[in-house]
């Protein structure tokens, strides 16, 4: 959707426009993160990139119902900065679609979260119920019987007076 981006700058307490052009929100295939991604029209430079997570919640700007405000981690100037975005859409069903959008994901990043988190508390789990000491009785075993098998078979030495038939065949 085309809209126009603001951020609030805290320094001169107003805010200050970030550019117009095309709002994107982009789903990653593997981890199926969704970050918000804009760029301005004519120079395609990045105004916002930041990914969409749980406790981010879209509050509707004073005095406009096509206007929305959320805060963010961004990363569109290369560093990761705290910023307070406000979007201004075209229309008010525009605004309301971006909403929907907006808290839809932001719901099933909740519920991804929740899964990771119950899937990382199984598998604590079963390490848990591993048990190591058995397995450390038969890598020490394995590890004397190579050990033993290793050892080079010691010749014994004579006496440095005497040479040895092996030495009297090569001379």
């Amino acid at each position: 959707m085309k809209s126009k981006l603001y951020r609030f700058d805290k320094d001169g307490n107003q805010w200050k426009e970030r550019g117009v052009g095309t709002v994107k929100l982009l789903k990653h295939k593997e981890t199926t993160k969704v970050r918000l991604v804009m760029r301005q029209s004519k120079t395609l430079k990045i105004c916002a990139n930041h990914l969409i997570i749980p406790p981010m919640s879209l509050q509707e700007h004073a005095g406009s119902d096509k206007s929305w405000v959320w805060h963010a981690t961004d990363f569109s100037d290369g560093e990761l900065k705290e910023e307070l975005f406000c979007i201004r859409l075209g229309s008010v069903e525009n605004a309301k679609k971006f909403r929907d959008l907006f808290e839809e994901i932001a719901e099933s990043e909740v519920k991804n979260t929740e899964e990771s988190e119950e899937a990382a508390e199984s598998a604590a789990e079963l390490i848990k119920s591993l048990k190591v000491g058995d397995k450390k009785k038969e890598l020490k075993e394995e590890s004397k019987e190579e050990k033993e098998d290793e050892k080079p078979e010691v010749q014994e030495e004579k006496p440095t007076g005497q040479i040895s038939t092996e030495a009297e065949k090569e001379a």
